[in-house]
């Protein structure tokens, strides 16, 4: 699992949806006055140049953010996403890409607490000079998975997890459900998101279904299917997002916004949406 680098994929439309999702769910928990713990899992690096030669082997971003820099119009949230790009780039030429840790940093107050995980040691020593000396900020060179229990429940009774692995092997599917069940365990009102895959793998299809059944108090799932998988069933045809205990506008939100980014995103004739929900 140490072999994984983000690098490879940032900026893709991946990226774009897991990045668009947590920023409406974060937008909305913070704009309560109560402090928030904002933990990811699997941080990464915080930010990415899009001219290294891990970016450039690819080029992923170039189908995805790369294509919503250059809109003339675009959704309110799309644009707050880009301003926050634009930060990384001020001179207005797409070469950085913040990851996760610098989207919660923008939006996050001086109430609010980030908590931070990577395990790659490389991508570890990058994430902490990005966050040294911010307030609030803590990162840590852990196993996100098995930090749960050091960081719920929070000392305010707000807290919102993102857990993104890399899912290069199998054993991250099940890790994942079981790290979805403890933070409940451990604080049922976690509002929980969770990037996956969409590829050609049981696993991949069953996470949804899995992930949804541990949620009683309700749940989003959002899927954007942008390309086709090749000739051997190989390749990344798009992504999910399921959030456990959303915030009542997310779904409405993203009936807006997923029809909006297969037009700008897809591919190929098929691409597609899929969006459900349960509400208690």
């Amino acid at each position: 699992m140490l072999a994984y680098r983000h690098a490879f994929h940032a900026g893709n439309h991946g990226d774009v949806l897991k990045h668009l999702v947590y920023l409406l769910v974060l937008r909305h928990v913070l704009h309560k006055d109560k402090g928030v713990r904002i933990i990811d899992t699997h941080a990464g690096a915080g930010g990415y140049s899009l001219e290294s030669r891990y970016a450039k082997r690819h080029e992923e971003f170039e189908q995805g953010v790369g294509r919503l820099w250059s809109l003339a119009e675009r959704p309110p949230i799309v644009e707050a996403y880009l301003e926050i790009i634009r930060s990384f780039n001020p001179d207005g030429v797409l070469r950085q890409m913040p990851g996760s840790p610098a989207i919660a940093r923008h939006v996050m107050r001086p109430q609010d607490q980030l908590r931070l995980f990577e395990l790659h040691p490389t991508d570890y020593k990058v994430l902490s000079s990005f966050v040294a000396g911010a307030p609030g900020v803590l990162a840590e060179h852990r196993d996100g998975f098995a930090s749960l229990k050091s960081v719920l429940p929070p000392p305010t009774r707000r807290a919102v997890l993102l857990i993104d692995p890399s899912f290069e092997g199998d054993a991250d599917y099940g890790r994942v459900v079981a790290a979805v069940r403890e933070a409940l365990e451990r604080f049922a009102e976690s509002v929980i998101l969770v990037w996956y895959p969409q590829v050609q793998k049981v696993l991949a299809r069953e996470l949804p279904r899995r992930l949804v059944a541990a949620a009683p108090k309700g749940w989003v799932h959002a899927r954007l299917t942008v390309q086709p998988v090749d000739s051997r069933g190989f390749g990344l045809a798009g992504s999910g997002m399921v959030v456990i205990n959303p915030p009542h506008t997310l779904y409405a939100e993203l009936q807006a916004l997923l029809p909006w980014l297969v037009g700008v995103l897809g591919q190929y004739d098929g691409a597609s949406h899929r969006l459900e929900h349960k509400s208690v």
